[in-house]
């Protein structure tokens, strides 16, 4: 098949342009002046909630396989075409899709849409590397779950979203792992890395006629795989089934990590920009309610702070503290009363206003390099379906009134609320703890 444009859209936003294939590609660029490098990502829309249980972490899994070899580079060729001009290559795997990235200087560009293409499309799978590559999956594993700060909050997960797609680790289990074979692998790959589920998205020094040039050159090579239907339903989607109020993960650990939360927003909820308004006065940085409380006031916890995370269709608000095990009564009690004081009264005006200017800062710091650019092109176009300018994004948290975060904070954080620990005690030290945080 010849691929060709089917669809372009000129200015975006400032200067991104978007060009979608025959195939169902889509390509996004962003040019950015003064650089002289460029980030590239190809965007998959598949992630470890569009596993089956006897499929769990093979999203994580073919991440790894996909940097083994095609049929014209070696594992090794792969990685040292881009180190060999400088350039960075990596790959990360989420819930609900994965991205392979490289940064490279302006002129290395077309080297690395050739290498990312070749391995995203034309993997070789095979049984010798899949073999190979277990191992390493499961020393990753292996590594995460001795980091208690980080295993935490796969138990919370669990606590909240029950055994579905969402409520497991991305990584999979020992069991899911050791048991996987190569042609269920093989399977996923054929039929979720389709052409209609990628998307390439180039921020830095680019023109954008060339990289689509450089795109179709590359994916026509692909043959067959770039030509395949659209990727299967989501087998996670609707709401995930409900977990349990407590879920401990008994370790020898110096000290407990503990997450409570409940459910939060999915991830186009009008809402959310309140949430994360919330969410940011409540426990993000150091002038924080938690921060200010447990760390500064008490010297309970080193480390504590609240988070938010949206999916297509649920979400999750929570509040981490790692604290001495004698202490956690004291910690989740101060948690729960911060937590019932914003269900009932919201924010203070200053608490507000500082809040916007955080996370105005953050967003705009955070968008100052093509890498970070080229993130907000793919994960926009892949997961939101659109690409609000910058100064409309502001302008979203700066329309956030108090009334807004009050109604959010009494909808979202009046309980009931699940706890995810880790630490050296059992599931009855937790039996007498009242998670409903509403009085």
């Amino acid at each position: 098949m010849t691929l060709r444009v089917v669809d372009r859209s000129d200015l975006l936003e400032g200067t991104v342009r978007r060009t979608v294939l025959s195939s169902g590609l889509r390509i996004l660029t962003e040019v950015l002046p003064g650089v002289r490098s460029a980030a590239i990502g190809l965007w998959v829309n598949v992630g470890s909630r569009d596993e089956t249980v006897p499929e769990a972490g093979a999203s994580h899994y073919l991440e790894h396989l996909l940097f083994k070899g095609t049929p014209t580079r070696s594992a090794l060729e792969i990685s040292a075409s881009l180190e060999a001009v400088g350039g960075d290559l990596n790959a990360f795997t989420s819930h609900e899709y994965t991205c392979y990235y490289a940064r490279v200087l302006d002129a290395d560009l077309p080297l690395a849409v050739d290498v990312l293409s070749d391995m995203v499309q034309s993997s070789l799978i095979t049984a010798e590397d899949v073999d190979a590559e277990r191992g390493v999956v499961l020393e990753e594993i292996a590594m995460h779950d001795d980091d208690p700060g980080d295993a935490v909050h796969d138990v919370f997960s669990t606590a909240l979203l029950g055994s579905g797609p969402l409520g497991r680790p991305i990584l999979g289990t020992v069991g899911s792992i050791e048991d996987m074979p190569r042609d269920r692998l093989d399977d996923y790959y054929r039929t979720r890395y389709t052409a209609p589920s990628t998307v390439v998205a180039v921020s830095g020094a680019l023109d954008h006629d060339e990289v689509v040039r450089a795109v179709i050159a590359a994916f026509a090579r692909a043959g067959d795989v770039a030509e395949a239907e659209p990727a299967p339903a989501r087998v996670g989607s609707g709401p995930p089934p409900p977990g349990r109020r407590t879920e401990v993960s008994r370790r020898s650990t110096e000290q407990a990590h503990l997450v409570l939360g409940t459910a939060g927003l999915a991830r186009t909820d009008p809402r959310r920009h309140a949430l994360s308004l919330l969410s940011t006065a409540l426990g993000e940085g150091m002038s924080s309610r938690l921060f200010q409380e447990i760390r500064e006031k008490r010297g309970l916890a080193y480390s504590v702070y609240s988070f938010t995370s949206s999916f297509a269709d649920a979400g999750m608000v929570g509040v981490y503290a790692g604290c001495a095990p004698r202490r956690v009564e004291e910690v989740l009690g101060l948690c729960r009363q911060e937590m019932r004081a914003v269900a009932a009264s919201g924010l203070t005006d200053d608490e507000l206003t500082r809040a916007k200017g955080q996370s105005r800062g953050a967003l705009v710091l955070n968008l100052e390099d093509p890498l970070s650019r080229m993130s907000r092109l793919g994960k926009s176009e892949l997961v939101y379906g659109e690409l609000p300018p910058l100064d409309e994004l502001l302008a979203r948290y700066d329309r956030v009134t108090a009334d807004d975060v009050r109604a959010v904070a009494a909808d979202v954080l009046g309980g009931p609320y699940v706890l995810g620990a880790v630490g050296p005690f059992g599931a009855k030290r937790f039996d007498h703890l009242e998670l409903e945080v509403a009085s």
